[in-house]
């Protein structure tokens, strides 16, 4: 009787060739190259990504917002210049921005309320002038208010700036918030 061949089975008369597989590792490797990423692996890199966006983003946020600060402090010095050259042609600081405007700052005015903003339209800025008596204006205050509807009227601790100048010396409100 012939020997065997263990890869060969009979069925009857005929001989079928035995069929060998490769072992499980070459096959997941073989069919794991053809058939890209599991739906697991792909949510756990978008789970990755949305941690590091939510960490990301309210610091990114913070920085556009201390960033655009400049806007105010841009606004607050040429409130501060106007003043200084108002003051060069008259005794007193003067507490309308409407005569402000004629040293060349841009302002609204609406019925009798007039408002200066800041050149990106983040702040509305007033000026106040500090009296003693009624004639003797030595000092006025430039207020930054950050405009509602702006992401700086999420700026926390920072939504209002002020300097305040008194005899020709400024004196910074929120000395954080100056901070470049």
């Amino acid at each position: 009787m012939p020997e065997k061949d263990p890869h060969r089975h009979t069925i009857g008369h005929m001989l079928i060739p035995s069929v060998t597989y490769p072992s499980c590792v070459d096959c997941f490797i073989s069919l794991r190259s053809k058939r890209g990423f599991t739906l697991i692996e792909l949510m756990v890199v978008v789970a990755i990504a949305g941690i590091l966006a939510a960490v990301a983003y309210p610091s990114f946020m913070s920085q556009v917002r201390s960033s655009r600060r400049a806007d105010a402090v841009a606004a607050i010095t040429a409130v501060q210049q106007a003043q200084e050259r108002w003051r060069a042609n008259n005794a007193t600081y003067t507490d309308s921005l409407a005569s402000l405007n004629a040293q060349g700052l841009q302002t609204t005015t609406s019925g009798t309320t007039t408002t200066y903003f800041s050149p990106n339209r983040l702040y509305t800025i007033t000026v106040t002038t500090s009296t003693t008596g009624n004639a003797n204006r030595t000092g006025y205050t430039v207020t930054a208010t950050a405009a509602s509807g702006t992401s700086q009227a999420a700026d926390s601790g920072c939504t209002v700036m002020a300097v305040v100048v008194n005899n020709g010396t400024p004196t910074p409100s929120q000395p954080n918030c100056w901070r470049q």
